[in-house]
């Protein structure tokens, strides 16, 4: 090893005898420049009034959050999380209710369940399972869900894009919210639809 020459020795220098000149380019932070698209599935009452408050408490958290409320993440379904990423969303979590709180009594239970039936999916088509996660949280956690969103984001910053090439033409968001139909509320919505 020791005759092998270096990258440096193996350049030719300048005429002046300087330095040799590299033509690669410097090394870059992974994923420099790169903003995920994250889809958040929350709960009405509370990860999606977690966020209305941190809103209300101008905290900062990023704009690459796309929220889909739902009345309550009992409803999210494992093929939900898995169109969101067949949709090119470099990230889902899903927000309910922390445990033993849940309005709909287990909704936040089979959420975790779901989302962990995902994350073995994945994990076996070899995907990272980081890209899909379950939070808790009640409608008072303002700051917390801000640094919820602000963590997840690094977290998918780190890992890169999703492998799976995104429809042309949509978002994430726009095809998930119209798969989903009338179980994803409208924004305004003050009341989840009845039953």
């Amino acid at each position: 090893m020791a005759d092998e020459p270096t990258a440096a020795a193996a350049a030719p220098a300048d005429s002046q005898g300087a330095a040799p000149v590299s033509d690669a380019a410097p090394d870059l932070p992974a994923n420099e420049g790169f903003e995920p698209e994250i889809i958040v599935f929350a709960c009405h009452y509370c990860a999606y009034a977690a966020a209305d408050l941190a809103g209300s408490m101008r905290l900062q958290y990023p704009s690459n959050i796309r929220m889909i409320k739902l009345p309550c993440t009992g409803k999210l379904e494992v093929i939900h999380l898995l169109k969101a990423l067949e949709a090119g969303a470099d990230g889902v979590y899903a927000a309910g209710c922390l445990e033993g709180e849940c309005h709909y009594l287990k909704g936040n239970l089979w959420a975790k369940k779901r989302v962990g039936y995902v994350k073995k999916l994945l994990e076996e088509i070899g995907v990272d399972p980081g890209r899909v996660e379950m939070y808790n949280m009640s409608s008072a956690m303002g700051p917390q869900f801000a640094q919820t969103a602000r963590d997840f984001t690094a977290r998918i910053r780190g890992l890169g894009p999703n492998p799976v090439r995104p429809r042309d033409g949509f978002t994430a968001h726009e095809v998930v919210v119209r798969e989903m139909g009338a179980l994803a509320m409208p924004d305004d919505a003050d009341t989840p639809p009845s039953a």
